[in-house]
């Protein structure tokens, strides 16, 4: 409907109808022109509320609500999803640094532990004195006499060395530089600070070698990848 009909009466008081677009209203005390039987007062353009059914008023009436609704529950979704989002990152990033802690302190234990088990191995190798004078000492004798002079880790390397230096001789010379002895030391004269006889036991030999490997290479190890490098030591 779009618009109402008047006919012949007085309105008794002031009527306003709220449109979309639109205001319509009827002044109070004022009558109806006489000019016609059917006077007819015209909203044009205009769709009132009151025109609209008394169901479908309450069905924009949800609508507008549904949409605040709607809107409210979109924007708490989205806050929801950022502080979880959020959370996360947190916790991801305290996992990481629990993970780095574990990492660091399990590294450390491994190489306290490492430190130990070569401490302990040091100190378990028989020293130089022990071991019998003899006036000559066999391949097989000087290695037995290395095997428990250097420690477990590190004999191969120190194997390795001697094999190349002097092929286990305790007597071997360098007729050109004067290297003597199982580990060529030059001049041979420096393994005195091992023991007097340095010339003719073996086992002082292998203390000395053993001490200067550890000294300047940090173990018979550090010196056999220094020789490998390089064809000295």
């Amino acid at each position: 409907m779009s618009r109402i009909s008047v006919r012949g009466f007085a309105v008794a008081s002031a009527t306003a109808v709220t449109t979309v677009g639109a205001v319509v209203g009827v002044a109070s005390g004022n009558t109806v022109p006489a000019n016609g039987d059917n006077l007819e007062t015209t909203a044009a353009d205009a769709t009132l509320l009151a025109d609209i059914p008394v169901g479908e008023q309450a069905q924009v009436q949800v609508a507008s609500l549904t949409q605040q609704a709607d809107a409210q529950a979109a924007a708490a979704d989205a806050a929801a999803r950022k502080s979880a989002e959020e959370a996360a990152r947190l916790q991801a990033a305290k996992d990481a640094e629990a993970k780095k802690e574990a990492a660091e302190e399990k590294a450390q234990r491994e190489a306290e532990a490492k430190e130990a088990e070569e401490r302990a191995s040091r100190s378990a190798v028989r020293d130089a004195s022990s071991f019998a004078t003899q006036s000559s000492y066999s391949v097989s004798e000087v290695q037995a006499m290395a095997r428990q002079m250097v420690p477990g880790d590190q004999f191969q390397c120190f194997s390795n060395i001697v094999d190349h230096e002097s092929s286990w001789n305790y007597r071997a010379q360098n007729p050109s530089s004067g290297a003597y002895g199982l580990v060529q030391a030059l001049p041979g004269s420096k393994m005195a600070s091992a023991g007097a006889d340095w010339q003719t036991n073996p086992a002082t030999q292998i203390k000395w070698g053993l001490n200067y490997m550890n000294d300047r290479y940090g173990s018979p190890c550090g010196a056999w990848s220094f020789w490998q490098a390089n064809n000295w030591y």
